[in-house]
């Protein structure tokens, strides 16, 4: 039962960001190395990385107002910090939309072009912010919003349906599962991955 106890203190006492969620999706063994061997990635030599992070300090200058029309939005909060203990997630929301209809949404900035069709680690970050914009404004979100910088600032629109947010949820639990129990997992079956991770020589 103490055991049992201290389990559940320790993943009670974790939170994730929806950028730790993407390194998971992308290769699962991204979070046994960063949260639990406390093992950093140095992403200051990847070169996207940096331009991405670029882009976000860029944003703030872009005339946001052009939102409004496009989506139907009557007002905004920006760069929100959010914690959600329900959820076990924390980290800042580029805009929080306030819309017509009375729904709440996310809008994320990518350093990325929009190639027909929105990646699935887009799709399921911005559900992730889906959910901490519920807990933390206690509203109604139904979709979200990906602007793609290296296409014009193209805004794509994701609906959210309630299997998204519980596929979401389970992902998080997965995340938690290996941080509380130190397991190490199965590496991504794309092996195109591996050739440029910070990992890969110590990765067996």
């Amino acid at each position: 039962m103490k055991h049992e106890q201290e389990g559940e203190y320790k993943q009670s006492s974790i939170f994730l960001t929806p950028s730790e969620v993407v390194e998971y999706l992308y290769c699962p063994r991204f979070t046994y190395f960063m949260n639990c061997l406390n093992i950093p990635q140095h992403e200051e030599q990847r070169h996207k990385v940096m331009l991405g992070r670029d882009l976000h300090d860029k944003k703030k200058m872009i005339n946001r107002g052009y939102l409004r029309k496009k989506v139907e939005c009557l007002k905004k909060d920006i760069d929100v910090y959010m914690v959600s203990k329900k959820y076990r997630l924390k980290g800042i929301v580029d805009e929080v939309l306030f819309l017509k209809d009375g729904t709440l949404a996310p809008f994320d900035y990518k350093f990325a072009e929009y190639k027909e069709y929105v990646y699935r680690t887009h799709r399921i970050q911005s559900i992730l912010y889906g959910l901490m914009i519920q807990d933390w404004y206690d509203a109604e979100v139904n979709k979200g919003f990906v602007c793609y910088s290296r296409s014009n600032y193209k805004v794509k629109k994701i609906i959210f349906r309630k299997n998204d947010f519980y596929a979401g949820e389970k992902i998080i639990e997965e995340i938690l599962k290996i941080i509380q129990l130190g397991y190490y997992p199965k590496k991504t079956t794309y092996s195109v991955r591996c050739i440029d991770c910070c990992y890969r020589n110590i990765c067996v």
